[in-house]
C-alpha cells in the first residue's frame, strides 16, 4: 500500500473518531439539559470545587424553580465509589446481597417525583414542586469499610419499629458490607448515657420483625444537642439513623447544622414515626395501617357488648392526641360505629343538638349505640371546660381523659332521660401500639429503611424518608418540620380537614351523626 493511501486512511479514521466523539458529547449535553432537576428552593451552599458527583452538581446548579432537595455532603472526586450492589442483573451468591443489581435500576439524574399532591395550594402558588426519589445511586460518597452507623428510636411505641431497625441493619450489612453498626438505647439520651451504645449483630436482629416494640427501647425527652453531638463525633459515627416523630425530626435538623458547623462528615437521616399519621407531606406513616386494623377488634367487642343488653353502649377510646386519623379511619372501616369524635371536629356535649342527646335518641330508637372517641377529642368540646393537665417529658400536653368523661357523662345524662343504660368502656391504646406490624406496614417499613440507607450513601443528609404519591422520596427535614396541614395544625403537624376532607363526610354518611353544634 503506497503512502498516499495510508494518508487517506489516517485522515478518514481521524474524521470518523472525531465525529463519534462530538456526537457523544452532544448527546451527553442534551441528556444533562433534559434531565437536570429544578432549582432547590432551599438555601443550599454553592461550594462546587471539591464535588464531582453529577447528581449533586445538577441539584446545586440548576436555575429553574421547583425541586425541594435534601442537604448534600461535600466530598472530593477521589472519595466517590461505585455502589457494591451494581452487577449484571444476576445473583448467584446466597451469602451476599451485593453485585446483583443491574444499572437500569439505579437512579438517573432527574429522577424526581412530582409532589404537588402533598402540598396545599397556598404553598404551591401555581407552581410544580418535586422531591428527590428514594432509591440507590450508582455512585456513593462513603466507602462501606469506613462507615460507622448507628440507629436510635425516640418517642412512644409504634408497630413496625423493629422492622425498621432490622431492615436498616440488613441493608447496611448485606447490601453495602458495613460491619460497624450500633444501636443507641433509650432514645436521644442514650447517646450520652453510659452503657447505652451496643454493637448490633445479625443474630440480634434476625427475627425482631415479628415482635412489637423496639429492641433498642425508647424514651421521650433527653434532647441535649451538645452532648449528643460530642458523642457522635467521639464515637466516629458517620451515618446516623433516627426514628421518631415531629419533635425528634426537629432534633435531626439541629444535629445536621451542628455537625456541619463542626466539620464532621456524617449523614443524619430520619424515618418518620407516628402511629397517629399526623406528619405532613408524606402519604402515611408506618404503623398506621396496623393501628386501624387492631382497632377493629376493640370496636367489634364494643358492638357485641352494646347489642347484648337493653340500652347498651360500647365506648372505645383510640389514639390521636392532636389528629383523629385513627379514630376516623377505624370508624369508617368498621361500619358499626354510630358516633365518632376527633380533636378537629367541634361539638357540644349538652343541649338539644349535643352528643348526649344524640346517644339518648339513638338508644330509644335502636336500643344500642357504639361510640369511638380519639384521645385528644376534649379539645373539640365547646360547652364544657375540659383542660389538659401539664406536660410530659417531651413537652407534649398531658391530655384530659375524654374517655372517662364520656363514660360518666353518658350514663348520667341517660338517667335523667329515664334510660337505664349499660355502658362498657374499652381503651386498647397500649395493646394497639405494642403489637407487631401487619404485612402492609412491614412492607412499608422495609422500603423506608432501605431508602434511608441508599440516601445516606448517596451523600444526602438532613432528610426523612416517606411516600408521596405512592413513591419513596427524600423530604428535607427542615421542610417537614415547618409545613402544616389542616386547620389549626402547628408546624410539622397534620390534622384532619373536616371542612374539605372527603373522609370526614364519608364518616358522617356512615354513622349518621349530625354536627353537634348549636344552631344559631
Amino acid at each position: 500500500m503506497d503512502n498516499e493511501k495510508w494518508i487517506q486512511i489516517c485522515i478518514l479514521s481521524t474524521l470518523t473518531l472525531g465525529t463519534i466523539f462530538l456526537l457523544r458529547k452532544q448527546k451527553e449535553h442534551e441528556r444533562i439539559v433534559l434531565m437536570t432537576p429544578r432549582k432547590s428552593i432551599l438555601n443550599l451552599p454553592r461550594r462546587m470545587a471539591s464535588l464531582d458527583l453529577l447528581e449533586h452538581k445538577s441539584i446545586m446548579s440548576d436555575q429553574d424553580m421547583g425541586l425541594l432537595a435534601p442537604k448534600l455532603l461535600m466530598t472530593s472526586p477521589n472519595k466517590i465509589f461505585t455502589n457494591p450492589m451494581l452487577g449484571s442483573g444476576l445473583k448467584d451468591d446466597v451469602n451476599s446481597g451485593q453485585c446483583f443489581m443491574p444499572e437500569s435500576i439505579f437512579s438517573r439524574i432527574g429522577g424526581y417525583i412530582n409532589a404537588n399532591s402533598a402540598f396545599s395550594n397556598d404553598f404551591l402558588q401555581g407552581k410544580s414542586v418535586y422531591l428527590v426519589k428514594g432509591c440507590p445511586r450508582k455512585e456513593i460518597v462513603m466507602h462501606p469499610s469506613e462507615v460507622k452507623a448507628c440507629i436510635v428510636t425516640c418517642g412512644g411505641l409504634c408497630p413496625g419499629l423493629n422492622v425498621v431497625i432490622r431492615e436498616i441493619f440488613m441493608s447496611l450489612y448485606y447490601n453495602y458490607g458495613v460491619k460497624e453498626i450500633y444501636g443507641i438505647k433509650d432514645g436521644y439520651k442514650g447517646f450520652y448515657t453510659s452503657g447505652s451504645i451496643l454493637k448490633l449483630e445479625v443474630s440480634r436482629v434476625i427475627d425482631i420483625h415479628t415482635k412489637g416494640g423496639t429492641i433498642l427501647r425508647s424514651s421521650r425527652g433527653g434532647w441535649d444537642k451538645e452532648k449528643i453531638t460530642h458523642s457522635i463525633m467521639s464515637h466516629g459515627f458517620n451515618q446516623i439513623f433516627i426514628i421518631g416523630g415531629d419533635g425528634t425530626h426537629r432534633g435531626i435538623a439541629s444535629l445536621v447544622n451542628e455537625l456541619g458547623n463542626k466539620g464532621h462528615f456524617a449523614a443524619v437521616v430520619g424515618v418518620p414515626k407516628t402511629i397517629d399519621n399526623d406528619i405532613p407531606i408524606i402519604d402515611k406513616s408506618f404503623g398506621f395501617d396496623t393501628a386501624v386494623e387492631e382497632a377493629q377488634r376493640a370496636i367489634d367487642s364494643a358492638d357485641v357488648e352494646a347489642n347484648s343488653v337493653e340500652f347498651g353502649v360500647g365506648l372505645v377510646k383510640l389514639m390521636g392526641r392532636n389528629s383523629g386519623f385513627i379514630a376516623l379511619h377505624s370508624a369508617i372501616a368498621n361500619r358499626n360505629v354510630n358516633l365518632c369524635l376527633i380533636p378537629e371536629s367541634e361539638y357540644e356535649l349538652g343541649g338539644p343538638n349535643g352528643v348526649y342527646s344524640f346517644i339518648a335518641n339513638r338508644l330509644t330508637s335502636k336500643g344500642h349505640a357504639v361510640v369511638v372517641v380519639a384521645e385528644g377529642a376534649a379539645t373539640g368540646c365547646r360547652d364544657e371546660n375540659l383542660k389538659n393537665a401539664g406536660k410530659d417529658a417531651s413537652k407534649n400536653p398531658i391530655l384530659y381523659d375524654i374517655g372517662k368523661h364520656l363514660k360518666d357523662g353518658i350514663v348520667k345524662y341517660c338517667k335523667t332521660e329515664g334510660i337505664d343504660v349499660t355502658l362498657k368502656y374499652i381503651d386498647p391504646t397500649y395493646m394497639i401500639r405494642s403489637v407487631a406490624a401487619n404485612s402492609s406496614d412491614r412492607k412499608l417499613c422495609t422500603m423506608l429503611a432501605q431508602a434511608a440507607v441508599h440516601g445516606a450513601f448517596a451523600g444526602f443528609t438532613g432528610f426523612s424518608v416517606g411516600t408521596v404519591a405512592s413513591q419513596i422520596v427524600y423530604v428535607p427535614v427542615e421542610l417537614m418540620t415547618s409545613i402544616n396541614e389542616g386547620k389549626g395544625a402547628n408546624p410539622g403537624q397534620r390534622k384532619v380537614d373536616v371542612d374539605n376532607n372527603m373522609m370526614w363526610w364519608r364518616l358522617m354518611a356512615s354513622t349518621g351523626q349530625p354536627s353537634f353544634k348549636s344552631i344559631a
